[in-house]
């Protein structure tokens, strides 16, 4: 009878220990990959307990948030050959989290990567003022061209890309100093050159009032 009783108690252990290893939680803004003996299963596991088979499955847990990726300043040589260097922010999500598991290894570093080289070579194409004054622009083709590769073989899709920062380089930023500096300085000449054409203009008019009435 013993034996009986040890012999339940073990199997119902053993089933416990099992049920126990092949739960999974899967949180709320998460989805979940399952490999059976490295074979993908279809589909993908939504939010709250999953079960898979102990030993055999394997689930990857795929977060479906926002991410926030910066962007480390890159170099760049402008249209109009200026050196400076920029930096941006991405906002992505995982729209299809298979295939951000299985056709890319690590698709932040990836996105990362990808947002590198398309800076550097957006920024490339532009001028100095439009960088300045026309970011939307630039931001919006900046997505454009993150998107494109990333969207349908990653299952990744690219929300909004920001420029946070451009830097120019010392020398720049004192020659346009000057450059402002003298166009002040010229405004200045050519507003005091006007008064006082407009104030010869005037005593040439009094004077002539005067001789008129002599």
């Amino acid at each position: 009878m013993n034996l009986i009783i040890l012999f339940v108690l073990t199997v119902a252990a053993i089933f416990l220990v099992a049920v126990v290893s092949s739960a999974r939680l899967v949180q709320q803004y998460e989805q979940g990959i399952v490999f059976r003996f490295g074979r993908l299963l279809p589909g993908s596991r939504g939010s709250g307990l999953a079960f898979t088979v102990p030993l055999a499955d394997r689930m990857v847990k795929v977060s479906m948030q926002t991410v926030v990726l910066s962007i480390p300043a890159q170099g760049a040589i402008i249209r109009d050959n200026v050196t400076l260097t920029v930096d941006a922010v991405v906002y992505f999500a995982v729209i299809d989290p298979v295939k951000a598991i299985v056709n890319v290894r690590n698709y932040q570093n990836a996105v990362s990567q990808v947002a590198q080289i398309s800076l550097r070579s957006v920024i490339g194409r532009v001028d100095l003022d439009t960088l300045r004054s026309d970011r939307e622009q630039i931001n919006a083709e900046l997505k454009a061209v993150i998107d494109g590769p990333t969207e349908q073989p990653w299952g990744l899709h690219i929300e909004r890309v920001e420029v946070k920062d451009t830097s120019l380089p010392e020398s720049m930023k004192r020659s346009m100093s000057r450059q402002a500096e003298a166009e002040r300085e010229r405004c200045a000449r050519v507003i005091a050159a006007d008064g006082e054409f407009q104030a010869s203009a005037r005593l040439a008019d009094a004077a002539h009032a005067m001789a008129a009435t002599e």
